[in-house]
């Protein structure tokens, strides 16, 4: 998976879809070229006096273990692969009791085409790819919290930000099927309406029975269309980015 998606569903839509319980004031704006580093919605679980409570929270997207330095490798980490989520130590903790569902309208993927632009570089077609009923997807994903160890106790530094933690997530990506791997040969996991509580639950520390949650998704499912090359700058946002467009012509040059 690349590192673009769309997140514009409404957040009381979310609420409905997800039987979400509570909802943080400072969501992000609705974005049709998510980026990495930048702040998502994010359906997860936690705990409250033994009650599993449903939120929806503005997340980073790039994950930050706890043990970094600093943030600056969340960049790296936007994706985590499915098949060694239980052996790398930035992901294994997460596994057993920070499970998240990442809400996304589809995402980006960028085929080489085979045409060659004037200097002789490589033209990539980008692709929106959406559930074929145009329902959103619930992106199977991990979520941290990081301190800033500039902080001593609750007190924040001079000038420095208002909270200690920073909170990030990862989307857990699998080998893609069929049809899309003409794409890319990696794609997000998609977790069904039926396993969500199970995904979610903190209290569900098992991580091979969480693995058991992550189905590769069935063809037909996803579909994917050409897109403009707008969406390739970060700097450009909103619907337009998702409208089917022509193709660029594959020369086999």
């Amino acid at each position: 998976m690349c590192g673009r998606y769309a997140s514009s569903v409404d957040p009381e839509d979310l609420v409905d879809l997800f039987d979400v319980a509570e909802v943080d004031d400072d969501l992000p704006a609705a974005s049709w070229n998510v980026a990495p580093t930048d702040l998502v919605p994010v359906v997860l679980e936690r705990l409250r006096d033994d009650v599993v409570v449903r939120r929806l929270r503005p997340l980073h997207w790039g994950l930050v273990p706890s043990w970094s330095k600093d943030t600056g490798g969340g960049a790296r980490m936007i994706n985590a692969r499915s098949e060694t989520l239980a052996e790398k130590p930035a992901f294994r903790k997460a596994l057993a009791a920070r499970r998240c569902l990442l809400p996304a309208d589809g995402y980006y993927e960028w085929y080489e085409t085979g045409a060659r632009t004037a200097k002789g570089k490589p033209v990539k077609q980008p692709y929106f790819i959406r559930r074929a009923d145009g329902e959103p997807l619930a992106m199977a994903g991990l979520y941290e919290f990081w301190k800033d160890p500039a902080f001593e106790g609750d007190e924040a530094p001079t000038g420095g930000p208002r909270s200690p933690w920073y909170l990030s997530c990862t989307v857990i990506t699998t080998a893609a099927e069929d049809a899309l791997g003409t794409i890319h040969e990696r794609m997000p996991m998609i977790i069904g309406a039926d396993d969500w509580g199970a995904w979610l639950d903190p209290r569900a520390t098992d991580t091979a029975a969480a693995i058991e949650l992550l189905h590769v998704t069935e063809p037909g499912l996803l579909l994917p269309y050409p897109v403009s090359t707008e969406v390739n700058s970060v700097r450009n946002n909103g619907p337009q980015l998702v409208e089917p467009a022509e193709p660029v012509e594959d020369t086999g040059a």
